[in-house]
């Protein structure tokens, strides 16, 4: 029996990367999806693909920061399926747009600090909120993180404060509804390697994230769909509360990399 036969999970920013990958690998393991994107193309086709390997599916085109969209496209997900039994929150706002000018802090225009935490905060709220409602006891949440949201950084403040706050919600989330079995829980990813990060960061920006790693290799998409569904899953069933860290070890050691590269923008 795999993990999530006949369990019905909603997942969100799966038209690409870690959602689409958390999508597949839970379709794959019997479960039920309902793959939402701001991007209806991109819904439509990691559907379309669960769906050619033998797995169910619906696309959900929905911008998550818009309560009365987020209420439509989880009636719409009920309405097929009956319920939600897992939340995967994994949307949050990259594109160039918003995140390319989340830069100083004297600089930033307002509009990029509203726009970030209408996504990735205020978004994982709704979704949390009209899911609980249709989620029966046991369920479970599970909400991307960033490592962002456990350091500071020189850039990428309205990201990383919105990250961070992930980290209070969800144990809030698992204090509210753990009476109902209900666990929720936040995975905190450093650079995960795909084909968009190589094409953005180029080669001299990758070489630098690596020289910050402890290990040789750095995440993939489905790594960090290992510990998602690891989370989502009844093996995890005595885990709420957490933010568990996945990033080859970034984080373990003293940041000289980092500091070095503060240091040498200083006047």
């Amino acid at each position: 029996m795999s993990r999530f036969d006949g369990r019905v999970a909603l997942v969100t920013g799966a038209g690409s990367g870690i959602g689409a990958a958390c999508a597949l690998r839970i379709a794959a393991e019997g479960g039920l999806v309902g793959v939402l994107d701001l991007s209806g193309s991109a819904a439509k086709a990691v559907a379309s693909a669960i769906r050619s390997k033998g797995g169910t599916a619906v696309a959900l085109t929905c911008d998550v920061s818009d309560a009365k969209q987020v209420e439509e496209a989880v009636a719409e997900l009920v309405a097929s399926f009956g319920r939600v039994d897992v939340l995967h929150s994994n949307a949050a706002i990259l594109d160039r747009e918003t995140y390319g000018r989340d830069l100083d802090l004297s600089d930033m225009e307002v509009d990029v600090w509203d726009r970030t935490m209408a996504v990735n905060l205020r978004g994982a709220m709704l979704m949390v909120k009209h899911t609980i409602p249709v989620m029966p006891d046991g369920g479970a949440v599970v909400i991307t993180s960033s490592v962002s949201g456990l350091v500071g950084d020189t850039d990428h403040a309205a990201y990383g404060t919105s990250k961070a706050a992930i980290g209070g919600f969800v144990r809030y989330v698992a204090t509210m509804y753990g009476s109902r079995g209900i666990r929720c829980n936040a995975v905190a990813p450093a650079l995960v390697v795909t084909e968009v990060a190589r094409q953005a960061l180029g080669p001299e920006r990758l070489a630098e994230k690596a020289a910050e790693r402890l290990l040789p290799w750095a995440c993939e998409v489905a790594d960090v769909a290992n510990l998602v569904t690891f989370l989502a899953s009844e093996e995890a069933r005595c885990i709420t509360g957490q933010t568990i860290v996945i990033d080859s070890g970034t984080l373990a050691h003293r940041p000289e990399h980092a500091v070095k590269s503060w240091r040498t923008t200083q006047p």
